[in-house]
């Protein structure tokens, strides 16, 4: 059975009273019950996770890639300054999939850069909660087809 890490990083514990203009009103316990019953329908273990510390966030990748899970990561703040995620990333061998819940490019500028964007599958933002949904799905098929073409 394919396994996914869902992990988020800073502040993501606030979502829903953390600037709804910007955020929405969903919670992050939402967030998790939406995409838990999108992983149970697709056969899909899930771990999802939520830290404040940037060490913590490294090890659970570290996990994922050991397991041959993908990973879906918003990294909050820690995406436009975090070498050592973008390291675990790439040296795990997860495959990871960033998503925001916000499109990041069309709001401050130092937002506009991903430190990890270049070692994930792919970037996902702008479409509110939605965006882990899609995250998930890629996550999911890119896993699917990287166990149909292994050796």
């Amino acid at each position: 059975m394919p396994a996914v890490y869902v992990l988020n990083g800073p502040n993501l514990n606030l979502l829903g009273r953390r600037e709804p203009g910007v955020y929405g009103s969903v919670t992050l316990d939402e967030i998790e019950r939406r995409l838990r019953e999108e992983a149970g329908a697709a056969g899909v273990e899930m771990t999802f996770r939520q830290s404040n510390l940037e060490g913590e966030l490294v090890g659970w990748v570290h996990e994922a890639g050991l397991k041959g899970a993908g990973v879906v990561i918003n990294a909050g703040a820690y995406t436009h300054t975090s070498l050592a995620l973008r390291d675990a990333i790439a040296g795990s061998g997860a495959i990871a999939v960033e998503v925001h819940i916000s499109n990041v490019y069309a709001r401050e500028p130092f937002r506009h850069k991903s430190m990890i964007a270049a070692v994930c599958a792919g970037v996902i933002c702008g479409f509110g909660p939605t965006s882990y949904k899609l995250g998930l799905a890629a996550a999911i098929t890119l896993l699917r087809e990287r166990t149909a073409t292994a050796p």
